[in-house]
């Protein structure tokens, strides 16, 4: 595939499964030295034996994303281990409050706020510094499809998600001076263990889901790992601030 990454080094937090893992892997298929950050150790061990087995470089760090301080270790041990950091996925995140909004309580609000959004604030607060320090480079937060339009039933989640586009749009302009740049994924459903639990766990409900995909279907992790690693790339390097969509036609309606 290349090595785009070659001497470069790449944190990912939600690491372990979907969209984290298959950037991870390209990453590192592609001469990247890749940090992982995830909640659950025994994957995040088994990845990064699997990318180091194969030749690549590769770290994983026990994470919780809703606490400030595995945040900051996160980034403190990529720079202590390969000695810079130079781009950043911000992956993590799930959906915890289904329902009307005056079914959702105040700790399912909470709890996608904090996991969706304030997290990613933890993330940049330590990675745009540390990416400066190493001359410059790119960030990436996962905004999905619903950081662009609404959809019922999850009003934290959606609240949460626009919240990560504006902080994007602000950080970007931030770090335009330090060379750090900062852009937002805006994806649709992809064929994830979180989608399989929840949206996806029946075929007639990934039937209704990529119903709402003028391609109509969900994408495969690989599908999108192509283009994070696109825009972690030096190959963009005039692209900052933007919020681009790979969501088969989704947003387009």
């Amino acid at each position: 595939m290349g090595a785009r990454f070659e001497s470069k080094v790449v944190l990912i937090t939600g690491a372990t499964s979907g969209i984290g893992e298959a950037v991870a892997r390209r990453i590192a298929s592609e001469g990247g030295a890749v940090v992982l950050g995830a909640r659950g150790k025994e994957v995040g061990d088994r990845i990064a034996e699997e990318i180091r087995a194969t030749g690549g470089r590769a770290l994983f760090i026990p994470t919780d994303v809703t606490v400030e301080a595995d945040v900051a270790r996160l980034t403190e041990a990529a720079v202590g281990e390969f000695g810079r950091l130079d781009g950043a996925f911000n992956n993590a995140g799930a959906i915890n409050a289904f329902g009307d909004i005056q079914d959702i309580d105040e700790a399912g609000w909470r709890a996608d706020l904090e996991l969706n959004l304030t997290s990613v604030y933890y993330g940049l607060r330590h990675q745009v510094p540390a990416i400066a320090a190493s001359g410059g480079g790119a960030i990436l937060n996962n905004a999905s499809n619903l950081g662009k339009v609404g959809m019922a039933q999850v009003a934290p989640y959606v609240v949460a998600k626009h919240g990560v586009v504006g902080l994007t749009r602000a950080v970007a302009l931030e770090g335009a001076p330090k060379q750090v740049r900062v852009n937002a994924l805006a994806s649709g459903a992809v064929d994830t263990p979180a989608f399989r639990n929840s949206m996806g766990a029946t075929p007639e409900g990934e039937a209704a889901i990529a119903a709402l995909h003028p391609l109509n279907r969900i994408a495969q992790p690989e599908e999108i790992a192509s283009f994070c690693a696109y825009l972690l790339s030096d190959e963009t390097t005039f692209i900052t601030g933007a919020v681009l969509s790979v969501d088969g036609g989704f947003t387009a309606r």
